[in-house]
């Protein structure tokens, strides 16, 4: 009799213990799941940027602009310097998913070293755009310029340097 108390007593203990079922209550609405894919980005360098060959012909102290902006218009100065040959904005392809915009990174300075003798750098002040769209294709081109100042002390030689630039989808 001691056991059959013992367990009637569990069993009561559970029913007092135990939570009410309730009725399952359906979402107002329903959540949508999503995930964007994209293809991956590749950025090539197509063209260099050429400021063409300046000759310094100004007399006494003076500082002119040399320009080629990223649509490739150039400009020589303001009468100190004689400009020729051919001259051209960088030029890079970026191919990715289509009609996605890509955030374009470069440093807004880059330094030309004298190739040819000891002389204090140029600096190259950039002009890059800061995003450009991949077409319904998946590929856009776009240029990247840059303007010097040159003067009367300029040292003469060939001065160079590396653009560093980089693309992300945005």
């Amino acid at each position: 009799m001691n056991k059959a108390l013992i367990f009637a007593g569990a069993v009561a203990a559970l029913a007092l213990t135990g939570t009410a079922n309730a009725a399952p209550t359906p979402a107002t609405t329903d959540a949508t799941a999503t995930a964007r894919i994209y293809t991956p980005l590749t950025l090539t360098s197509t063209q260099d940027l050429d400021l063409g060959t300046i000759v310094l012909s100004g007399t006494g102290p003076y500082t002119d602009t040399v320009s080629v902006d990223r649509d490739g218009n150039f400009s020589c100065g303001s009468g100190n310097v004689t400009c020729s040959g051919t001259t051209q904005a960088a030029l890079y392809e970026a191919t990715g998913t289509l009609d996605q915009t890509l955030t374009v990174s470069v440093a807004s300075t880059l330094n030309l070293v004298n190739q040819t003798q000891t002389s204090a750098d140029l600096v190259l002040s950039v002009d890059a755009p800061g995003t450009v769209v991949l077409d319904g294709d998946g590929f856009v081109e776009f240029g990247i310029g840059g303007s010097i100042d040159v003067s009367d002390t300029t040292a003469d030689g060939v001065y160079e340097g590396t653009f560093a630039v980089s693309a992300d989808y945005q």
